[in-house]
């Protein structure tokens, strides 16, 4: 009879043991290639001024978030009266006329995750060099990418109201100028994330 034999693997990062995977088809080559064997697209092992793009890129959401809660989200047009809220106007507003579960997620989607989007990323900006809690960062890292596509929330709804409550003289509602800087906010905020690379947290923990 043959002795069993157990696998053995080696430890470390793949940028360690000389490999670099690849962004597209995740196929994993050896450092040296410049182009992946499988769908031709560029390696690199760890994305070039990963920190100061994404820095940037954050930095000039949080400017675009200032506008984004002080400018009306949307006016509205009734009966020939005119009035506009801004964000936390609509929330409140909401709250008032007993729309709890509409207000607590324009809230929660256009304050409370913006700003936590802003606090996370920035802390892991500047607690990259680190070595400690490296697995607990790169989880809230994917978590914040993942919820960041949910903060267009509000968008979405001046988008309904506009395109349904069109009706003349009788009520109309125009989108401010606070839907195009929350745009803005929330694009760059994604851009943010998308140019954090995670395998940064990891390099300082293995040495």
């Amino acid at each position: 009879m043959q002795a069993s034999t157990t696998p053995t693997y080696n430890e470390g990062s793949a940028a360690s043991l000389g490999l670099v995977g690849c962004h597209g088809c995740t196929h994993v080559s050896a450092k040296e290639e410049e182009i992946c064997k499988h769908c031709g697209a560029s390696l690199h092992s760890r994305n070039d001024n990963s920190i100061q793009k994404t820095l940037a890129l954050l930095f000039t959401g949080m400017i675009f978030y200032v506008p984004a809660n002080t400018l009306p989200m949307l006016s509205t047009r009734l009966l020939g009266s005119d009035s506009s809220s801004t964000i936390i106007g609509g929330a409140i507003e909401l709250w008032q006329y007993g729309s709890y579960p509409i207000a607590a997620v324009i809230f929660i989607a256009s304050v409370l995750i913006p700003l936590a989007k802003f606090c996370s990323m920035l802390w892991l900006c500047f607690s990259i060099k680190q070595n400690q809690q490296a697995l607990m960062r790169t989880k809230m890292y994917r978590v914040n990418e993942f919820i960041g596509r949910w903060s267009m929330i509000d968008v979405f709804v001046v988008a309904v109201l506009v395109a349904m409550l069109q009706m003349g003289n009788l009520i109309t509602i125009i989108p401010g100028h606070a839907a195009v800087a929350f745009c803005c906010s929330v694009i760059l905020t994604m851009l943010a994330a998308q140019n954090f690379d995670p395998r940064l947290i990891w390099d300082d923990y293995e040495q």
